[in-house]
C-alpha cells in the first residue's frame, strides 16, 4: 500500500476515511498511526464537520496518549466550536507533554484574545516566538492583537517583522497597507512596498497591495501600472483584474475597463459584482442593452445584488420606461431601504410621472438620510415651486441653507422663489448672501427664472460684488 500511495496523497486519505468509517459501522476497534490519523482529521476539519473531527482526535488521543499533536487538534477544534474552556484544558495537557511546544502557546495566545485578555494574549505569543514557533504568524498573531487595541503604529511594527520572517504572507501585506491608511501615512506605505518589491520583484501580492496605495493617494496611471506588474507575475490573480478595471473606470475608459473585467472570466466563473461592474460601464457609454443585459446576468447570479437592480431601473429610466424603472428601483431598495441614491431615483421618476406626493415623500428621505446633498434640495424644493406651493418650495429651501451654509447654489435659488412670491426685499438680502459666498455662480439665478436678467436692481449688486472679487 505504502508503494502504491505516497503519504498525504487524496487517495491514500480516502483509504484512511474508508477505513475509520467501516471500523465504525463494524463498531470494532483498528490501529491507526499518527499519519493517519492527522489525515482523518483533517478530512472532517476540511468537510466543515468538527464534531467528527473531534471524535478521532479522541480516539486517536486514546491510541496515541503520548502524542501532543493530538491535544493541540482537539484545542484547535473545540476553538472553532467555541469551547474555550475545553480548548485551553487539552493546551494544559500538551503543555505537560511537551513543555516548550510553541504551537501550544500561540493556541494559548488567540484564546486569550478571543477571551478579551489582550494583553495575555501578547505575553503568549512572544513566548511561542522564544520556544521557536513560526515567528512569521506569531508576529502576524501580535499585529491583529494590536489592530483590536486601536494601536495601529505598533501593529505596523509587527507587521514588518512578520514579512521580514516570511516574505510571502499575502495577509501581512494586506493588513500593513490597511493600517498604513488608518494612520494616514500612504507614502511611507509607498516606500515599504517599493523597498519590499525590489527584494522580490516577482511578489504579486506586494505589486496588488501598492497598486491599493495608489489608488488612494488618487495617482491613478501608478495604479494601474501596479496592477499591470501583478498580473504580468501571476495571470491568474483576479483581483489585480478587478481592480485595473475599476480604476480605468474612474478615469472614464469604459471600454478598456469592460476588457479587463471580461479577462476575469478566463481565470474564475463569472460573478455578480464582475456582471453589475461591466454593466455601469455600458451604462456610462449609453449602450442601454448591453448594460441592462449584464444587470440581468449579475441579479441571476446574486438577486441579493442591489445596485444590479438599480442599474436596470435606470437603464430603463433612461429609455423613458419610468413605471418600469419604478419596479426595479423598488427592488433595490427592500435590500437597502437606506440608500439616498435609490431614494432620489424613485423621487424623480415619481416626478416624472406626475406622482407629486409621492415623488415629494421620496426626496424627504433622500434629504434625511443625505443632508448635504445638494442637488436633492434644489430638486426637492423645485416640485413645490412647479405647482405654485411657494411656501413649501421655501421652507425647504429654508432647511437646506441650515445644513449647508457654504452652497451658493441655494442662495440663488432662494432668491428666485423669493422674487416669484414678490418678496424682492428678502429676495435682495439672499442675493448678497449668494454672492458673498460664491459670486461666480450667481447665473444659476438666471438659468433658473431667466427674467430676472432684466432686473436693473439685481444686475447692479451682481456687478458690484464682481468688481470687487
Amino acid at each position: 500500500m505504502e508503494e502504491d500511495f505516497e503519504f498525504g496523497s487524496p487517495e491514500e486519505q480516502k483509504l484512511s476515511v474508508d477505513r475509520y468509517e467501516e471500523m465504525l459501522r463494524n463498531e470494532d476497534q483498528y490501529f491507526f498511526d499518527a499519519k493517519a490519523f492527522e489525515s482523518i482529521i483533517e478530512y472532517y476539519t476540511d468537510k466543515e464537520d468538527p464534531v467528527k473531527a473531534l471524535q478521532v482526535a479522541e480516539y486517536a488521543k486514546n491510541q496515541h496518549p503520548y502524542e501532543s499533536a493530538f491535544l493541540l487538534k482537539k484545542a484547535q477544534l473545540y476553538m472553532r466550536t467555541g469551547q474555550l474552556d475545553k480548548a485551553s484544558e487539552e493546551l494544559d495537557k500538551a503543555t505537560i507533554l511537551e513543555p516548550n511546544s510553541g504551537e501550544a502557546f500561540l493556541l494559548k495566545g488567540n484564546i486569550a484574545l478571543l477571551q478579551g485578555d489582550v494583553d495575555e494574549g501578547e505575553q503568549l505569543f512572544l513566548y511561542a516566538i522564544e520556544l521557536g514557533e513560526d515567528s512569521a504568524e506569531a508576529y502576524f498573531q501580535i499585529a491583529e492583537l494590536y489592530q483590536i487595541k486601536g494601536d495601529y503604529e505598533k501593529a505596523i511594527v509587527y507587521l514588518k517583522k512578520s514579512l521580514e520572517a516570511n516574505m510571502e504572507n499575502d495577509d501581512a501585506l494586506h493588513a500593513l497597507a490597511f493600517c498604513y491608511e488608518i494612520v494616514d501615512r500612504p507614502e511611507e506605505c509607498v516606500t515599504f512596498y517599493k523597498s519590499y518589491i525590489d527584494s522580490d520583484p516577482y511578489a504579486y501580492a506586494a505589486w496588488f497591495n501598492l497598486g491599493l496605495v495608489y489608488e488612494r493617494l488618487d495617482n491613478l496611471e501608478d495604479a494601474i501600472d501596479a496592477y499591470d506588474y501583478a498580473i504580468l507575475i501571476n495571470e491568474s490573480f483576479v483581483p489585480a483584474y478587478f481592480n485595473k478595471g475599476n480604476v480605468l473606470v474612474n478615469i472614464q475608459k469604459y471600454t478598456e475597463a469592460i476588457g479587463v473585467y471580461k479577462q476575469t472570466f478566463e481565470y474564475e466563473r463569472p460573478t455578480a459584482d464582475v456582471y453589475c461592474a461591466i454593466g455601469e460601464c455600458y451604462e456610462k457609454l449609453e449602450q442601454m442593452d448591453e448594460a441592462r443585459e449584464n444587470y440581468k446576468k449579475a441579479v441571476k447570479l446574486d438577486p441579493l445584488l442591489a445596485d444590479a437592480w438599480f442599474g436596470i431601473g435606470v437603464t430603463l429610466d433612461f429609455d423613458d420606461r419610468y413605471f418600469e424603472s419604478l419596479h426595479f428601483y423598488k427592488k433595490a431598495l427592500e435590500l437597502e431601504d437606506s440608500n439616498p441614491d435609490y431614494w432620489f431615483a424613485i423621487a424623480d421618476a415619481r416626478y416624472k410621472l406626475k406622482q407629486f406626493e409621492e415623488s415629494e415623500f421620496a426626496y424627504n428621505k433622500v434629504v434625511q438620510l443625505s443632508p448635504t446633498d445638494v442637488e436633492a434640495w434644489l430638486d426637492f424644493s423645485s416640485i413645490y415651486f412647479e405647482q405654485g406651493k411657494y411656501e413649501e418650495a421655501v421652507d425647504v429651501i429654508a432647511d437646506a441653507i441650515k445644513k449647508n451654509p457654504d452652497a451658493s447654489e441655494l442662495y440663488y435659488r432662494l432668491v428666485a422663489y423669493l422674487f416669484a412670491q414678490g418678496k424682492y426685499n428678502e429676495a435682495l438680502n439672499f442675493l448678497e448672501l449668494g454672492l458673498a459666498t460664491n459670486p461666480d455662480k450667481f447665473h444659476i439665478l438666471f438659468d433658473y427664472l431667466p427674467q430676472l436678467q432684466g432686473n436693473k436692481i439685481i444686475v447692479d449688486i451682481i456687478n458690484k460684488y464682481k468688481n470687487n472679487s
